[in-house]
């Protein structure tokens, strides 16, 4: 493990004492990005000393046009290429683009027509999140919070298990380890702490095993969460621990402009992403409507995780189109003419706009995505009515690796409450002359 008391750890903070392998490539020489902040290893951010530029960076903008960036092209070389192998990774972006959306139609569907208690539409975020999982590795680790459906797409997740939780028959619809991403977190903010743990860990193995490292550096963690997490104290004990530490983390923040009820201003007078700054490490605002930027940042930030160079917050503007859930009614509180101007920066239909120009999205490729997003949509559909609802006592399976006297206890007092719901039922058919269902 680091030694957090050693001469070397109090003299470099931002590293903790952490040893170098043979793969730590930092760079410290700081280089200016197109913002005009700087960054370690020509990452895209901003350096340990200063401050974050409020200038959102993008290269698409709102009519599909693409524009270059020097420092965000250099992580997009495998899609600029112009290759077949750099279209089917576009079309497959903008698949997944499409397929979320169609899904967390059919699932707000499925929430209206009593089949789901809750829903968390991701309707307005698609780019953020395709862009950003699609910058992982197979042995990235994922921690999100509850609206992250395009992620766990992405990781493997199916159509069918995105649905169980929500409606309330399980408390994890996949096996985290084998898509490389946790049960989602409902308690705000809380998977940022969840994640740095597990950055820890990722450092303490490649201490122990030094030789195990891949050529490109370490295994990686993103923790995704809302402008809403940033202030919760969960949030900020992470960035501390993350920054200190120098673990690979990315805390990925989709600023949807709402918490709840909520705007972000109320909370933030400065943009989210300068905050960074006050905790020692890079931040960075990304046009989250544009999947090519978010790719090119999330890479980067990624890199620097990778390579020793610590966590990046990534601020991902981006706006949440529908409700926070299915219970909420954001017409009570938003302007309609506010989300009109957000509808007209789509992410979906600006990089299909750019697809088309460059000949990519045909209308028979156009086709087909549609045609596979409906067929999603349709086996979340069956897989969620056919979901069967495990026993009352189920809930007190896999609590605890070992048996546990306590919950034991538990488990048979709940039987016998269970238990005596019954005893009514014999009583209640006793009073109808022995008829089965008589009047109770």
């Amino acid at each position: 493990m680091p030694d957090t008391m050693g001469r070397s750890a109090r003299g470099d903070l931002s590293r903790a004492g952490r040893a170098r392998t043979g793969n730590d490539t930092t760079d410290t020489t700081d280089t200016t990005d197109t913002n005009g902040a700087t960054s370690p290893d020509g990452a895209v951010g901003a350096g340990r000393d200063e401050k974050v530029d409020a200038q959102v960076v993008g290269l698409l903008d709102t009519d599909g046009v693409r524009h270059r960036d020097p420092e965000l092209d250099r992580w997009l070389a495998d899609v600029d290429a112009g290759t077949d192998e750099a279209d089917a990774t576009l079309l497959r972006l903008y698949s997944d683009m499409v397929t979320a959306r169609r899904l967390d139609t059919e699932a707000t569907a499925l929430q209206r027509q009593g089949e789901l208690a809750l829903w968390p539409p991701l309707l307005g975020q698609e780019a953020a999140q395709v862009g950003s999982a699609h910058a992982m590795r197979e042995d990235d680790f994922v921690f999100s919070s509850y609206r992250e459906h395009a992620v766990a797409l992405v990781r493997g997740v199916t159509p069918q298990q995105l649905t169980p939780v929500w409606r309330g028959v399980t408390a994890s619809g996949w096996d985290p380890y084998s898509v490389g991403m946790a049960t989602p977190q409902v308690i705000i903010g809380a998977q940022t702490l969840h994640a740095v743990g597990y950055g820890f860990g990722i450092l303490c193995d490649a201490e122990r095993e030094p030789a195990g490292v891949p050529a490109d550096g370490t295994a990686a963690v993103v923790a995704y969460f809302g402008d809403g997490a940033i202030s919760q104290g969960d949030v900020n004990e992470a960035f501390v621990f993350a920054a200190t530490w120098a673990t690979p983390v990315v805390f990925f923040c989709q600023n949807n402009q709402w918490a709840i009820s909520e705007p972000v201003a109320l909370q933030s007078p400065v943009p989210l992403a300068a905050r960074a700054t006050g905790f020692g490490m890079p931040g960075v605002r990304v046009d989250g409507n544009d999947v090519l930027a978010v790719l090119a940042v999330t890479r980067a930030a990624l890199h620097r995780a990778r390579t020793g160079g610590g966590p990046t917050l990534v601020e991902a503007v981006t706006y949440r189109m529908g409700p926070h859930t299915t219970a909420d009614d954001p017409t009570r509180y938003r302007d309609a003419d506010e989300v009109a101007a957000w509808a007209g920066r789509d992410p979906v239909d600006r990089f299909a706009t750019w697809l088309r120009a460059r000949g990519t999205l045909t209308d028979e490729a156009e086709q087909r995505t549609r045609a596979a997003a409906d067929d999603a949509a349709a086996a979340l559909r069956a897989g969620c009515i056919a979901t069967v609802d495990p026993p009352p006592l189920a809930i007190f399976d896999e609590v605890y690796a070992e048996p546990h006297a306590g919950l034991a206890a538990q488990r048979d007092a709940y039987a016998q409450y269970l238990g005596s719901f019954a005893d009514e039922d014999e009583h209640a058919d006793a009073a109808g002359d022995g008829v089965t269902g008589g009047a109770r």
